[in-house]
């Protein structure tokens, strides 16, 4: 983990091949399709902010949090865009199969979407590189 750096936390949310995206309100993924997900508050495990975070962007609840892949996430720079940088953790949850995704807190829109659609959507590079390793491990028989 980057000296110095914010923990956040990202669910990763799956039914029937399809994913859970935010479309971001916010920075520093502003206008971009995300995994629900933000920055732990004090005391929080990762684990523990990655199941709030979702539960306050999509108002669904999940349980048993996996850690599926991590990332130093540097803060923007240049052009006066400093911002600070994050240690990403990223966990794949379970949810029930009736629970109805509504966009909330800083989340503009959410959605279902297909790897081929993520793949031609605004997304950071830590959501395609997740989405390449979960298609793989598809392919595979691991997932």
């Amino acid at each position: 983990m980057t000296r110095n750096a914010q923990p956040a936390s990202s669910a990763i949310l799956e039914r029937d091949g399809r994913y859970l995206l935010v479309l971001r309100r916010n920075p520093p993924a502003a206008d971009m399709y995300a995994f629900p997900g933000g920055r732990a508050e004090p005391g929080e495990t990762p684990a523990e902010a990655a199941l709030r975070e979702l539960f306050e962007e999509t108002g669904i609840r999940a349980r048993n949090p996996r850690l599926y892949a991590t990332y130093d996430l540097p803060g923007r720079r240049g052009e006066g865009a400093g911002g600070p940088d994050f240690f990403l953790s990223v966990f794949r949850v379970e949810a029930d199969a009736g629970a109805v995704a509504v966009a909330a807190d800083d989340a503009a829109g959410v959605g279902w979407y297909s790897a081929v659609e993520i793949d031609r959507m605004p997304a950071p590079d830590s959501v395609r590189d997740c989405i390449r390793r979960l298609e793989d491990d598809r392919k595979d028989g691991r997932a």
